[in-house]
């Protein structure tokens, strides 16, 4: 019994020493991490190490936009009739004036027929009164009462074809139709679609910058537009019309570009960005993985002399426009000072660094700009 006992007292007292130097080691880890961390001492992180430098970026409008052709229309009938032929394939390109449906028209060809017969007779009738008017055996007033009906008879002659013609329709302007539902015998009713049509040899998009651009904008402005829906595909065209008017309430004013659309690659619908070049300028840049963001602030970590050696400060920072990785920045850094490139998580403010590999310099990249320019400024 005593033994048993001496080996419990024992086993405790190994456990509240192994408690006590778990605590002393956590307590002592804790703070060499803490002088680790602040103020330039304890050890050094290995970072990335870049030399602010300056690039060319090029001003940009950018906005978006939605395609539309040149013209652009819906052929419905006017009137509720059965569809006795259908003129066009679907997606077919035709011609203006070209028949695209026939309706049902026997009561309009009746009409017709009826009409002129009217005619005919109000003709003859108006002659043989005109000439016993002549001869002076019949009033002239009688005359010209039977010119008065084949006036009116001719007329209706005009009308009834009219309504033929109501029942056939034809392409308003030359496009390409699109997919349509109808058949020979499908009843349509005044107002129901038929099929579209489009005249897409030129694409049209509207888009509205605002006001402060006015300058920038004339009819004639080169413009680029890139389809959302074609990545990487470019179309070159001209600023067409600019409205006369500034909408009050956003600021903005409307204007619209053509761009040629021989290939039919465009198409009306797509959403497109449209993009003007204001010209080209030089500024401070850094990578993208230099950047730090939270929210609307941006900051980067410069390196500088810090009491033990180099440290990390963290900086805050304006940026601009971005292109082909880079970053411009406008307020906060200068050409010449020494930033961390990357791995920004794993450093804080006032950690000690070095002996990481050179990162170059963050700019004077001229050979990979070429003609790309730079990123682009959203206009609005």
């Amino acid at each position: 019994m005593i033994r048993r006992h001496f080996f419990l007292v024992v086993a405790l007292i190994a456990v509240v020493v192994m408690l006590v130097v778990g605590g002393l080691k956590l307590a002592f880890g804790g703070k060499d991490a803490a002088k680790a961390g602040g103020g330039g001492g304890g050890r050094a992180t290995a970072v990335t190490q870049l030399v602010v430098g300056e690039r060319p970026f090029m001003d940009r409008i950018e906005v978006l936009g939605a395609a539309k052709g040149r013209q652009s229309v819906t052929i419905t009938s006017n009137t509720a009739e059965l569809i006795t032929a259908v003129r066009f394939r679907d997606g077919e390109t035709v011609r203006k004036g070209q028949v695209l449906v026939e309706l049902k028209a026997d009561a309009e060809d009746a009409n017709i027929v009826e009409a002129k017969a009217r005619l005919a007779q109000a003709e003859r009738d108006y002659q043989r009164w005109k000439t016993l008017a002549d001869k002076g055996i019949a009033p002239r007033a009688t005359a010209e009462q039977y010119l008065a009906s084949v006036e009116t008879t001719r007329a209706a002659v005009a009308s009834a074809q009219a309504n033929k013609l109501d029942r056939v329709l034809r392409a308003p302007f030359s496009g390409r139709v699109g997919i349509s539902d109808v058949a020979p015998g499908t009843l349509v009713a005044a107002g129901t679609p038929i099929v579209s049509l489009d005249d897409i040899s030129v694409i049209r998009v509207d888009f509205a910058v605002p006001d402060r651009y006015l300058t920038t904008l004339r009819v004639g402005l080169p413009i680029i537009a890139r389809p959302d829906a074609l990545p990487g595909e470019v179309f070159q065209g001209r600023v067409a019309q600019i409205d006369t008017r500034i909408d009050p309430a956003t600021r903005a004013i409307k204007a619209r570009a053509e761009f040629p659309n021989a290939n039919g690659r465009l198409r009306p619908g797509m959403l497109v960005k449209v993009a003007i070049d204001q010209g080209v300028r030089t500024g401070v840049a850094v990578p993208e993985p230099a950047v730090q963001f939270e929210g609307n602030q941006a900051s980067v970590y410069r390196i500088v002399k810090g009491p033990k050696g180099m440290v990390a400060r963290r900086t805050d920072v304006d940026t601009g426009i971005s292109a082909d990785g880079f970053i411009e920045i406008r307020n906060g850094l200068k050409k010449g000072d020494k930033i961390v490139a990357d791995g920004l998580n794993r450093i804080q403010d006032g950690a000690p660094v070095g002996g990481g590999k050179p990162g170059g310099k963050g700019g004077d990249d001229k050979g990979s700009h070429g003609q790309r320019g730079g990123a682009d400024r959203k206009a609005g």
